[in-house]
């Protein structure tokens, strides 16, 4: 068994015991299982696997680097999702690419807002002068 703990720079997204370890590199996937050799890989946004028992589980995963040394295996990502299959995975990725999308909507219009106050306000100050 290894330990995997997965964690964003708030948060551990988990820490369980894990038989098995499927991710992408920039080189391409790889499978760690306990006896492989330490290993360190810079992690592609995508999709990692483990298997806890024969359940398979899935994390997705921003930009990262994962490190293997001996039966510890520590995942630092920017942002994770965590699901149990693949369907509630993608529920939960739309759903979190909505919200930012609405934040990002709502960012627009207040940068819009403050441009045109700051654009007045030099006209005022052009008027005065």
């Amino acid at each position: 068994m290894m330990q995997l703990k997965v964690m964003e720079p708030e948060q551990m997204i988990t820490d369980e015991q894990v038989v098995k370890i499927i991710a992408e590199g920039n080189n391409g996937s790889f499978c760690l299982e306990p006896k492989h050799v330490d290993f360190v890989s810079a992690l592609k946004p995508g999709i990692l696997l483990y298997i806890v028992g024969e359940e398979e589980h899935y994390i997705a995963v921003d930009e990262g680097i994962l490190v293997k040394c001996g039966k510890q295996v520590l995942v630092s990502v920017l942002n994770a999702i965590k699901g149990d299959t693949l369907e509630e995975l993608e529920q939960r990725i739309r759903k979190e690419f909505k919200k930012t999308e609405a934040m990002n909507q709502a960012s627009k219009i207040v940068l819009k807002s403050m441009e045109a106050d700051l654009l007045l306000r030099f006209l005022e100050f052009e008027q005065h002068r």
